[in-house]
């Protein structure tokens, strides 16, 4: 049975697309290129991990390139923000484990997956989770799911669709889950992206600009 629809979200929907025109954040239509695109964006800020994947790429402009390539020189390529460790060893472990799996480093045969086995595969791989895997799943796959970042929390969170107030940090798999089956299939990317444009521009963490918001007619304001 599906949940009831929460209070104002077409609505809420349709002004945050008048106001950010469904921008889809550089995101990749390949989807391995998007997977590493997503690895490189984790706590970093938009400008650094564009620059790490620009980076990347230009060195490795072949995926294979990267199963043989010390994890030191990966690093070393892609150290831009932090992490540059933990990254370069999922990437160069994804690459490896996609070039045993079907023979070459591809995310292709998931296009015949059902959104479960899509969604359990990606989720499998190393540092790869649930967001990253939606996000996969609905730039480049084209899938109806809802990936919740921490932009799209915090907003879900202040105008009152969460079960409680919590830090987008603390968002559980379960609480993501739960925030997806609330929305509806049809305008989970428009909301998606653009609740994350939101986020970056109005809605930020601290000192969100209320005035400025398209949406604060509609706003609990939960938490501020």
């Amino acid at each position: 049975m599906h949940k009831p629809i929460v209070p104002h979200i077409f609505e809420i929907t349709k002004r945050l697309r008048k106001e950010y025109k469904d921008f889809a954040h550089y995101n990749k239509k390949n989807p391995l290129d998007e997977l590493v695109f997503m690895l490189c964006s984790v706590k970093r800020s938009e400008k650094v991990y564009l620059n790490a994947f620009r980076t990347l790429k230009r060195a490795f402009p072949k995926y294979k390139m990267l199963a043989d390539t010390p994890v030191r020189k990966v690093s070393q390529i892609i150290a831009w923000g932090g992490l540059q460790n933990q990254k370069a060893m999922a990437v160069k472990a994804i690459i490896r484990t996609l070039i045993k799996k079907f023979g070459k480093p591809t995310l292709a045969p998931l296009k015949k997956m059902s959104d479960e086995e899509c969604e359990q595969f990606l989720s499998s791989l190393p540092g790869v989770g649930k967001k990253v895997a939606r996000c996969v799943m609905l730039y480049s796959l084209k899938r109806r799911v809802f990936p919740v970042d921490t932009h799209c929390w915090r907003v879900a969170n202040r105008v009152g669709w969460n079960k409680k107030t919590c830090n987008s940090e603390n968002c559980s798999v379960k609480d993501m889950d739960f925030l997806q089956e609330l929305i509806p299939p049809t305008i989970r990317f428009s909301l998606h992206v653009n609740m994350v444009s939101h986020g970056r521009k109005i809605c930020t963490a601290r000192s969100p600009k209320c005035k400025a918001c398209a949406i604060t007619r509609y706003c609990s304001k939960i938490g501020l």
